[in-house]
């Protein structure tokens, strides 16, 4: 019978070993997150980058909050991965060209969802600049590394198989992943915590994943991005004092795509498919079923409304707080189970 407590004692070494820089850069993420945020708060107040309750019926909250978590998140990242990565690789490339990117670009999407915020974008714009984003990021990588999907495994072949795509291929099916994960995670962000819930247990399992598939690098800047959304939900549970906006769903589905191209998805051919499906289930699963309503009811697919899984839980009485425990249990169950099966692995 598996044990995967008995799993990690025989990896113990190596694991925890794994383990010391990425908390390091987790922690630092947290503490800057956490001291930017107040003072993003007073910025986004100041320039009028507000959340008007009264804009629609889909806002849950009273009073006005401001929008502009994102850079605070951003901030947190950028700051304990640049300061940590020399650290942990002192004799070699601290600062491969994917990472540059994921950092830069990702300051790019801040700035985009920063803006989107004051000037609220059509669906078409914000759909040319998270694809221009997908596209733009696999052309930035050097011998370690790359941001593309250029494969995926076979699920339950004897042997471990691959379906190797070409290059054209490659970036339109990387693009959309990306597109896909980032967008879901700006459209489940509903309810005080959620979102940044759902992405720090994201994180967390993609570290762990990433630790025991010896991919540091990959381990060190998703502790980071945990720690991040740790440190903004300080702020952000219900009541919430501010929201991440546009620019925070943006920083965090993107970089957690990119994690998981690098990392995960690199992982034994029967689980690169269902990776995914694990570490990202509930806000994928949140899109598709939204699609799938307004479809049927024949509205227009960006149609914004109530169809969420948060407003249906709260329309079921749930408090806020409730339905984001709800929401979080279900995300940790499925990247409990995703963890389960990697450490068999290791058995």
């Amino acid at each position: 019978m598996f044990d995967p407590l008995l799993a990690v004692a025989q990896n113990t070494p190596k694991v925890w070993g794994g383990f010391r820089y990425p908390l390091l850069t987790g922690i630092i993420a947290l503490a800057v997150t956490w001291f930017l945020t107040p003072l993003v708060r007073n910025l986004a107040f100041k320039y009028g980058a507000v959340d008007d309750p009264k804009r629609d019926d889909r806002r849950i909250h009273k009073e006005p909050l401001p929008r502009w978590g994102g850079i605070a998140i951003y901030l947190g990242i950028a700051i304990a991965v640049l300061a940590v990565l020399p650290f942990a690789y002192p004799n070699s490339v601290a600062y491969p060209l994917y990472l540059v990117g994921i950092i830069g670009v990702g300051a790019f999407l801040v700035i985009a969802g920063a803006l989107d915020d004051l000037y609220q974008y059509s669906a078409k714009i914000q759909l040319l600049i998270l694809l221009g984003a997908g596209v733009l990021i696999q052309f930035i990588a050097g011998s370690i590394g790359q941001v593309q999907i250029k494969s995926i495994g076979v699920p339950f072949a004897i042997q471990p198989e691959y379906m190797v795509f070409a290059p054209g291929l490659a970036i339109a099916l990387t693009a959309i992943y990306i597109f896909v994960v980032t967008k879901t995670m700006d459209t489940i962000d509903g309810v005080d915590g959620l979102a940044s819930g759902i992405a720090a247990i994201s994180a967390g399992t993609l570290m762990i994943i990433a630790v025991y598939e010896g991919q540091p690098r990959v381990a060190i800047v998703a502790a980071a991005v945990g720690g991040a959304a740790i440190g903004f939900l300080r702020h952000n549970y219900n009541p919430a004092k501010i929201i991440m906006g546009t620019g925070g769903a943006y920083i965090l589905g993107f970089t957690l795509a990119c994690l998981s191209i690098v990392g995960a998805l690199k992982t034994a051919a029967a689980l690169s498919l269902i990776i995914p499906i694990f570490v990202f289930g509930v806000p994928i699963f949140d899109a598709i079923q939204v699609v799938i309503r307004r479809k049927m009811s024949g509205v227009p697919i960006t149609q914004a409304d109530k169809r969420h899984l948060h407003h249906q839980l709260l329309k079921r009485g749930l408090t806020q707080r409730q339905t984001v425990l709800v929401l979080y249990l279900a995300a940790a169950a499925l990247c409990g189970v995703l963890i389960f099966i990697v450490l068999r692995k290791y058995a």
